[in-house]
């Protein structure tokens, strides 16, 4: 069984429903047929719908009830379902390996306080926009076997005084009943320097109580920052991070797989200069390089060819360069 998909369902069994566990076994049983295991999918499956368990009501994939602001009672938090995670990450070596490195602790965490130590739970990924930090806080739940809940900023922030404040407490108190990624996409809303020439009295708060929050946080799962705007954070916020990692963009080692990779389920022509093609992208972001190829694959298949070639990754980089020329 997939090491993610055991986990998932220990803890489903200890603090989940009934619909929980059947959805995650249904999950199993769909992996083994994926791999080829088809008289274990069976026998899986024969033990699944030999006792149907009573109707209830429809399972909405989320094992606890999210938090709520409390004048609109919309939702503080969006959880993405487990299906719609990315995962695969291309980057430099010494970046991968601190990725690699959180991901090791959490799954050594009850090992390493055996020795009175902590794996590194709070997170700060910073760069410019489209080098890959959202991508980074997917793929660390998806290793760490965490559920991502994802703060909606619309409805955390209110013009109401002490609301703001109070609907992120009730997100960090969320986190600590129900271990998750937490993760806080564009923290510099909350986050923004206390020197700041036009700073309001709020605003101050604001920060300071995430600041507290987070030196606070002893939960069992990981926050995970971002933001664009490393230097317009507030120094403090630095310091409650157990590991701040800048996600560059892409070289062009990078660039060559990155293509490569979301090509890969297509045919793709033989004496291709993937290093040239990628010397053309260099400074572009990896979500702009992922967008050009899966566009000369949509050329290919257009103009009705069997592979993917040269001339249709050059038409799709063409299209991109045209479009940052016209944005100036």
């Amino acid at each position: 069984m997939n090491a993610t998909l055991m986990k998932r369902l220990f803890r489903v069994i200890q603090s989940g429903t009934s619909a929980d566990v059947d959805v995650l076994c249904r999950r199993i049983v769909d992996e083994e047929k994926k791999q080829g295991h088809g008289r274990v999918a069976k026998e899986l499956e024969q033990i699944l719908t030999a006792k149907q368990p009573p109707k209830s009501a429809p399972h909405t994939g989320t094992l606890q009830r999210l938090p709520t602001s409390r004048r609109e009672s919309a939702p503080l938090m969006q959880e993405i379902p487990v299906d719609r995670l990315r995962h695969h990450m291309v980057l430099p070596d010494a970046v991968e390996r601190r990725f690699h490195r959180i991901e090791k602790e959490f799954a050594a965490r009850t090992r390493l306080a055996k020795h009175g130590l902590k794996p590194r739970h709070r997170i700060l990924l910073y760069g410019p926009p489209g080098c890959g930090k959202s991508l980074g806080a997917e793929r660390l739940a998806w290793n760490t076997g965490l559920p991502l809940r994802k703060v909606r900023f619309d409805t955390l922030l209110s013009s109401y005084f002490g609301e703001t404040m109070t609907n992120l407490r009730k997100v960090f108190d969320a986190a600590q009943t129900s271990p998750c990624a937490l993760f806080l996409d564009e923290c510099d809303s909350l986050a923004r320097s206390r020197t700041e020439r036009n700073d309001v009295g709020e605003v101050t708060r604001i920060t300071n109580a995430l600041l507290e929050m987070l030196e606070d946080y002893k939960g069992d799962g990981l926050v995970i920052a971002a933001t664009n705007l490393d230097s317009a954070l507030d120094s403090a916020l630095f310091r409650r991070f157990d590991e701040v990692m800048k996600v560059p963009l892409p070289g062009i080692e990078e660039i060559c797989r990155l293509l490569k990779t979301t090509l890969s389920p297509m045919v793709t022509d033989r004496g291709i200069n993937w290093r040239e093609i990628a010397q053309g992208m260099d400074g572009m972001s990896g979500s702009e390089v992922v967008h050009i190829a899966q566009n000369a694959a949509k050329h290919s298949v257009l103009e009705s060819r069997r592979s993917v070639g040269e001339a249709d990754i050059r038409h799709a980089l063409g299209e991109i360069q045209e479009r940052h020329q016209a944005q100036g």
